[in-house]
C-alpha cells in the first residue's frame, strides 16, 4: 500500500514539473467602426452599427493590426452610437458606426512555451 501511494506521488511530482504554463502579454486598444455603406433611418442604421457581427469582425481587425499572433481576449466596450447624415437623395436618413470601442488583445509571450530552443 505504501509502495503505490509513494509511486503515486513520485509520478505526480514527476510530470506536474513538466508542466509549464503559457504565459500572455495583454493590451487594451481603443478604435472607432466604420460607418454603414447604405443611408438608413437612424434608428435602423444605430440598430445595423452595432450588431454582434459587427462588433466579432471589428474586434478581430482591431487586434490583428497590432501584428502577428494578436487575437481577441474580450470586449470591454462596445462604445457609443454616433451618426452623420447623408446628403442627396437620401436626406433625413443617416450612417452609422461605434465610437470608442474597447478591446482586450493578447497574444503568446515569447519564449513562454518552449519556442526558443535550449531555452525552458
Amino acid at each position: 500500500m505504501k509502495f503505490n501511494l509513494i509511486c503515486l506521488w513520485a509520478a505526480l511530482a514527476f510530470f506536474s514539473a513538466s508542466a509549464s504554463a503559457t504565459e500572455y502579454i495583454y493590451r487594451d486598444l481603443m478604435a472607432n467602426t466604420l460607418p454603414s455603406a447604405a443611408c438608413e433611418a437612424e434608428s435602423d442604421a444605430i440598430a445595423t452599427a452595432s450588431k454582434p457581427y459587427n462588433m466579432t469582425r471589428y474586434s478581430k481587425t482591431f487586434c490583428q493590426s497590432q501584428g502577428y499572433g494578436w487575437h481577441v481576449e474580450k470586449v470591454k466596450d462596445g462604445g457609443k452610437a454616433a451618426c452623420t447624415p447623408c446628403t442627396g437623395a437620401s436626406q433625413g436618413k443617416s450612417q452609422c458606426h461605434l465610437e470608442d470601442v474597447v478591446v482586450t488583445c493578447k497574444r503568446i509571450k515569447p519564449g513562454s512555451v518552449g519556442m526558443l530552443p535550449g531555452k525552458g
